[in-house]
């Protein structure tokens, strides 16, 4: 058995053929999630109703073709009057009807899928833009993006697919099965023997393959983890002399998925055999039968032609409907979590504008939060941030710094207390009139892939060259852009994986000097940079942050030296407070934290 060392994924486009006997995936409410997806049909109610009426020409014309083929066998076998050329001639017109039918049926399909998707899709993507931060904070990034693309895709593929399927496969049955009692109620009760066979050979053998498929997916899942841990941590892999280990857990990963393969395959090739076979037995029994009740005058040598066609009819939607089953219950299944994010409350944009003026005083009064209930990480936190004025926040990991931000910037509201700037209470204050006068740079940089320029004016659309270009001189990204080959109008290719962190990072502090904001955050601002352009963006900084109010964290206690003030927080609390020399004399927190960095000894 295969050590279950790495979590399992899904890797799309490796489904076998034989995915359709997996297990499907089912909702819990699917009642509730088909009754919203039919909203959305509401919307298109004349191309539904034209695919239903292009389905019913389609299935009337299929049934009625084997009649035809059937009076025209009897024509020419002298058992029944007519004229040959014109049933031949109207069976043309017949299957011409049926294959136009067919073509029809695909294209409308296929359009009422799209326009359906798109419009869930539109509304996913907003709703998913005006998400609080918490719900994105607690949900997988790959489950939420799982559900725009995945979930998304499976209701288009229902939709165009499974959908007129269904249709046809049920009107089919129930036109064959009619036609057949009409001519012949016994040959036709006869018929019915090969659909139990049918319904008991799909039960056992996608059972088997269900159980193998199921086996293969989660091998693939941990094959592809272990390629992938490869590839990342190759250096890592080769620095520790791994390379055997990693070999021997992949080929015996990819020996046991070899043998789940096989017998997957297997048992899912023995499907097609298997119903042909019971087909074949259908065949005998019409062709025996038939022709005992031709013998004796019950029926004609056409109907019995009819009778063959009808029974492979018969037989071919029964096994569809199987596969359609799964496909609906894991497309409802699929529209069920995208209606739940849909049913997410959206972060609430109301509150006042936040009063124009250059003074932005920020103070925080008795503030107490928790990510989750009962475990606080924010403690009484009062701190006055005068208007103008640099005020660092230093601690060790966990000490609740960043939250101090997230509380600011109204990415999570605050439990109890206040949060003021000036004399203005930001409960009261809209979010987006909130981070227009706030700019931040955080210590993981996200540039999106476009050119330089774009990134940049991402802060503030309207500003002009002479501005990008200030703030690019204060950030020291000059020689950057004279680095890249088109200066601003470089592309940036995977959100600016085509430079380095430390270049993606100068550009944020760009980005941020762009804003031209009142109250200015750097959370780690210049982790990923050299010593000697972090010294040049901290005397830039001394220039952009005068007469600003300005946050900053940082582990490098160099970069904070001369704060105006400097505060240690501890557990969600402010343990001291002062500038660089009173903390030190006071040989407190701050004391330890800078002889640590400094000194060369752990305190």
């Amino acid at each position: 058995m295969v050590d279950k060392k790495l979590e399992e994924r899904n890797i799309p486009g490796m489904m076998s053929r034989s995915n359709r006997f997996v297990e499907a995936e089912h909702a819990e409410n699917a009642g509730t999630a088909l009754k919203r997806i039919l909203t959305y049909f509401a919307n298109e109610k004349f191309m539904v109703f034209s695919m239903l009426a292009v389905v019913l020409v389609g299935t009337v014309c299929g049934v009625y073709a084997p009649s035809l083929q059937s009076k025209a066998i009897d024509i020419i076998a002298g058992t029944k009057e007519g004229i040959i050329s014109g049933t031949l001639i109207l069976m043309l017109v017949i299957y011409m009807l049926y294959s136009g039918s067919q073509l029809l049926q695909g294209l409308i399909s296929a359009r009422l899928s799209q326009r359906i998707v798109r419009r869930m899709r539109e509304e996913l993507f907003g709703k998913i833009v005006d998400l609080p931060i918490r719900y994105l904070d607690t949900h997988s990034h790959g489950d939420v993006m799982s559900r725009m693309t995945n979930d998304i895709e499976n209701i288009s593929t229902t939709i165009s697919q499974s959908l007129p399927s269904l249709f046809s496969g049920v009107l089919t049955i129930v036109g064959t099965v009619a036609v057949m009692l009409y001519y012949c109620w016994e040959l036709a009760l006869l018929s019915c023997v090969t659909v139990l066979l049918t319904l008991l050979a799909t039960k056992i053998l996608s059972k088997k393959v269900r159980k193998f498929s199921r086996k293969r997916q989660q091998l693939l899942g941990q094959l592809n983890g272990t390629v992938e841990e490869m590839i990342s941590g190759y250096r890592t892999v080769v620095a520790y002399n791994h390379q055997e280990a990693t070999i021997k857990e992949f080929c015996a990963t990819s020996d046991s998925l070899t043998k789940a393969g096989i017998r997957t395959d297997a048992f899912s090739g023995v499907m097609g055999p298997v119903m042909n076979c019971i087909g074949n037995i259908g065949f005998v029994i019409i062709a025996a039968f038939g022709g005992y009740f031709a013998i004796r005058g019950m029926i004609s040598v056409g109907i019995i032609s009819a009778f063959i066609v009808y029974a492979k009819q018969f037989s071919r939607p029964i096994n569809e409907l199987a596969q359609i089953y799964g496909q609906l219950q894991t497309a409802i299944a699929g529209a069920e979590r995208v209606f739940n994010v849909l049913d997410e409350v959206d972060e609430s944009m109301d509150g006042n504008v936040l009063k124009e003026g250059e003074e932005a005083e920020v103070s925080f009064r008795n503030v107490n939060f928790a990510y989750v209930a009962g475990h606080p990480v924010i403690r009484d936190f009062t701190l006055t941030v005068p208007s103008g004025k640099k005020v660092a926040l230093v601690g060790s990991t966990g000490s609740g710094k960043t939250t101090v931000v997230n509380l600011l910037m109204r990415f999570y509201d605050i439990d109890s207390g206040e949060i003021r700037i000036g004399d203005q209470n930001i409960a009261e204050v809209s979010r987006e009139s909130l981070r227009k006068n706030v700019a931040i740079v955080l210590q993981d940089t996200v540039l999106f892939s476009n050119t330089v320029r774009s990134n940049l004016l991402y802060a503030n659309e309207t500003a002009t060259q002479e501005q990008l270009e200030r703030a690019v001189r204060m950030s020291r990204c000059e020689e950057l852009l004279q680095m890249l080959p088109k200066g601003y109008d470089t592309q940036l290719t995977a959100s600016g994986a085509n430079i380095s962190q430390g270049q993606r990072q100068l550009l944020a502090i760009a980005r941020a000097f762009v804003a031209d904001p009142k109250i200015l955050i750097l959370d780690e601002a210049t982790s990923n940079v050299d010593t000697r352009t972090e010294k040049a963006i901290q005397s830039a900084m001394q220039i952009a942050m005068q007469g600003r109010t300005s946050i900053v964290i940082a582990h490098r206690l160099s970069t904070i030296r001369d704060s105006d003030v400097i505060v240690v927080m501890d557990q969600g609390r402010i343990v001291e407070m002062g500038d660089h020399e009173e903390l030190l004399a006071q040989k407190g927190k701050y004391y330890d934290l800078y002889m640590t960095q400094y000194a060369g000894f752990s305190t």
